[in-house]
Parts: structure tokens; C-alpha cells; sequence
């Protein structure tokens, strides 16, 4: 159970990260296509410091709280 929860919030987090990353490069391919007056610079900037905020949970996630090994089923 403890591995299948880590498995999940690795997976949240690496997911959040990739849609910042998406956004990022929308924003670098296609700066036109953002909302009216928008600051480019600020917005790839606002997206960066999400991608910062998910990254360091995952470090803490994967730094404190290790996967355990596969038990021996026999041995419970």
C-alpha cells in the first residue's frame, strides 16, 4: 500500500510538471495564441516557478520517503 501511494503522488506530481512544461512550450511556439496584452516573460516565468514547486516536492517525495523493497509473501 505504501509503494502503490507513493507510485500515485510521484504520478501527480510528474503530471503537473509535464502540463507546465506543455504550457511553456505553447507559450515559446505560439505567443500569439495567449489572451490579450499578456507578458510572455511573466507568464513562461509564472509557469517555471510551477514547474520548481512540483519538482521539489518530488525530490522530498523520493529523498524522505524511499520505496520499500518487494516483501517476501511467504515470510508474513
Amino acid at each position: 500500500m505504501r509503494n502503490m501511494l507513493i507510485d500515485a503522488q510521484t504520478s501527480h506530481l510528474v503530471g503537473h510538471i509535464n502540463k507546465h512544461k506543455a504550457n511553456i512550450e505553447i507559450l515559446l511556439t505560439h505567443p500569439v495564441g495567449i489572451g490579450e496584452h499578456q507578458d510572455i516573460q511573466t507568464a513562461i516565468e509564472d509557469e517555471l516557478e510551477e514547474i520548481a514547486n512540483y519538482h521539489d516536492k518530488l525530490e522530498m517525495l523520493v529523498k524522505y520517503f524511499p520505496k520499500e523493497e518487494m516483501e517476501d509473501k511467504d515470510a508474513a
